[in-house]
This record gives C-alpha cells, sequence and structure tokens, in this order.
C-alpha cells in the first residue's frame, strides 16, 4: 500500500484498526510512533547495484490506555512527514514489537481494517544463477522445472 492509498482509506474510516497475519488486532491504544523514508543501497548476488526506499511507520503499545490515535491525527502525521522528509508517494512498511523481535510488514487494506501481511526474501538475480532447477510435482508422474539461482560455480554469491 503507498502513502496516497493509506491517506484515501484513512478519511473514510471512524478508526484505525491494524491485522497481524494471525488475524489478531494491534491493541487499539496503540501509537505511531516514527513515520519515516528508510532507504536501502545495496548489491545483490549477481553484482547489480540496487536502492530501494519505503515509508516506514513504526506501530508501539504502551500502557496507555486512553490513548486512540484518530485517522485524522494519522493523516496529519503523514503529510506533515511528506513535507519535511520530502516523501514520494512511497511504499508502506510497518515495523511492530513481536515476542522476541521486531517484526516488518509490508501493508494491505481489507475495507475495514489494515493488514500488517507478510514479507518474504527473494533471490534478485535469480537470471544470473545457475542452481539446478527444483522439481515441482504438478500431476501425478510428471515433473516441471522451477528456476532458483545461485551455485558455487556461478559466482554469483
Amino acid at each position: 500500500m503507498k502513502l496516497s492509498a493509506i491517506k484515501t482509506e484513512l478519511k473514510k474510516l471512524p478508526a484505525i484498526a491494524f491485522q497481524l497475519p494471525d488475524g489478531d488486532l494491534v491493541p487499539s491504544h496503540f501509537h505511531v510512533t516514527e513515520v519515516g523514508k528508510v532507504s536501502k543501497h545495496f548489491i545483490d548476488c549477481g553484482g547489480t547495484v540496487r536502492q530501494e526506499e519505503v515509508a516506514n511507520f513504526q506501530l508501539w503499545e504502551a500502557n496507555d490506555y486512553n490513548h486512540r490515535l484518530h485517522p485524522e491525527k494519522l493523516v496529519h502525521i503523514i503529510e506533515l512527514s511528506e513535507k519535511v522528509l520530502q516523501l514520494s508517494d512511497l511504499e508502506i512498511e510497518v515495523e511492530y514489537q513481536m515476542k522476541d523481535t521486531i517484526g516488518k510488514f509490508s501493508l494491505d487494506f481489507d475495507g475495514t481494517n489494515f493488514l500488517l501481511t507478510a514479507k518474504q526474501t527473494n533471490c534478485l538475480a535469480k537470471d544470473n544463477c545457475g542452481i539446478p532447477a527444483e522439481k515441482i510435482k504438478t500431476k501425478i508422474g510428471e515433473w516441471q522445472e522451477k528456476k532458483s539461482c545461485c551455485t558455487p560455480e556461478s559466482n554469483c554469491c
């Protein structure tokens, strides 16, 4: 979900709810402690230099049970962040404290709740790699090739 999309949805809502991948809701007394821009400059295993930017929201819950973040307040925080941090219409990444570590999630919306969705790692240089294709069974007795990446002799890792 991009910044423009969350602002559009927030303007329609009477209250904000974030839902975790397991279906539980983030407690309603959460705070958005940060809205920021995260830049990642890296090299992938195929030697390609890449850059990514996301808007980052950090959700935090405290024992402040009387505090409720209203949609119009979050819109204001987002708009201020866009102005001060010069944010473009970036994809949103959400950080939320899990049991033992901070979880990072993508964001979606189901018409009622903002959904914290699982993020996955991936090889960005599949075309440069040569791990033998993994075979996946599609029908009884039939196999298909599934491309993968990075073998010791491919020099991409």
